[in-house]
């Protein structure tokens, strides 16, 4: 167990950044999943409709420094050409 003021303060600090950053992880997660599910389950107009919200919180957790910009590149470009591609076959 730390001793210093200053350990104890860093031990809490690290507490709440954890948690919060496990939040905002676990909202993208989900949200990742639901359009994944709506995409194997070949409902293109629900996904559509789902995509800008799943990018919004994609964003998100970068702007609170949770996943890198370019991994966040990476799940929004392969998202959309997935749905794109979907979209095309339905047509």
């Amino acid at each position: 167990m730390a001793h210093h003021k200053a350990a104890l303060k860093s031990i809490r600090q690290t507490a709440v950044r954890t948690e919060r950053n496990r939040y905002f992880k676990s909202t993208m997660r989900t949200y990742i999943k639901r359009l994944h599910k709506l995409m194997d389950e070949h409902k293109v107009q629900e996904a559509q409709q789902l995509l800008p919200t799943t990018l919004a919180v994609i964003d998100r957790s970068v702007s609170k420094g949770v996943v890198h910009k370019n991994t966040a590149a990476r799940y929004k470009s392969r998202l959309t050409m997935q749905l794109n591609k979907m979209a095309a076959k339905a047509e």
